[in-house]
């Protein structure tokens, strides 16, 4: 299947969010005591989100927290990038115009087909091509919405059927998608009433379980014959 080119817009734009992680992703090492997102800050300077509010200084008597172990740091940090290089890919995409039973940049999305297309494209996971099949699929877990992270499916009531649309969460209570006809793909906030009322429920896709030093070490046990 060839996978379409996005528009030079679309690509500039990814280019700048890719370029922009990588280079928030230095800032951090540098600075360990700085942890912002880099997606969600340069969406916000976009315009696209929010800008955060800073978090107020801790208090000097408060013990700082322990570091994570080193599997579960791994994970978090596996989870993090995926969740980046979504996001990167979904926003690409901004811009193109919705077609019922479109799956391409080229003649459009409707919201199941963008969906399926940036899971395939950034994860390598095939969606099924309905949105209340996404919402049962295989390989995805069901998340609360006060769990959401960046590029969990999350989906709405819009056609008086559960699960009947789908987007993809980017923060800060966003999300894109391929919104109905005569309209592109664009980002809108989860918190609008419109949206608010109609949300039923999101999903996530699993990770594998990250392989620990303790189960590389032990001993293999011979096979019985």
């Amino acid at each position: 299947m060839r996978t379409p080119s996005p528009s030079p817009r679309r690509l500039a734009f990814g280019l700048a969010l890719a370029v922009a992680m990588t280079l928030a992703g230095g800032a951090a090492a540098a600075n360990p005591g700085e942890n912002a997102d880099p997606v969600m800050k340069l969406l916000a300077d976009k315009g696209i989100l929010a800008a955060a509010t800073p978090a107020a200084p801790a208090a000097a008597a408060e013990p700082a927290p322990a570091a994570p172990p080193p599997a579960e740091a791994g994970l978090m940090r596996r989870v993090q990038d995926r969740a980046s290089d979504m996001v990167v890919s979904a926003m690409n995409f901004i811009g193109v115009r919705y077609r019922r039973g479109g799956n391409s940049a080229e003649t459009g999305f409707d919201c199941s087909g963008f969906t399926r297309h940036v899971f395939e494209l950034s994860l390598g996971l095939v969606l099924p091509r309905r949105a209340d099949e996404q919402a049962t699929a295989p390989g995805l877990v069901a998340v609360q919405r006060n769990e959401l992270k960046p590029g969990d499916l999350v989906f709405f009531n819009t056609m008086r059927r559960t699960f009947s649309h789908v987007g993809i969460y980017i923060g800060d209570n966003r999300f894109i998608h391929a919104p109905s006809h005569g309209k592109d793909v664009r980002t809108d906030d989860m918190s609008f009433a419109y949206w608010a009322k109609r949300f039923t429920g999101a999903r996530r896709a699993e990770l594998p379980a990250p392989t620990t030093q303790a189960a590389l070490d032990a001993p293999t046990v011979p096979a019985t014959h």
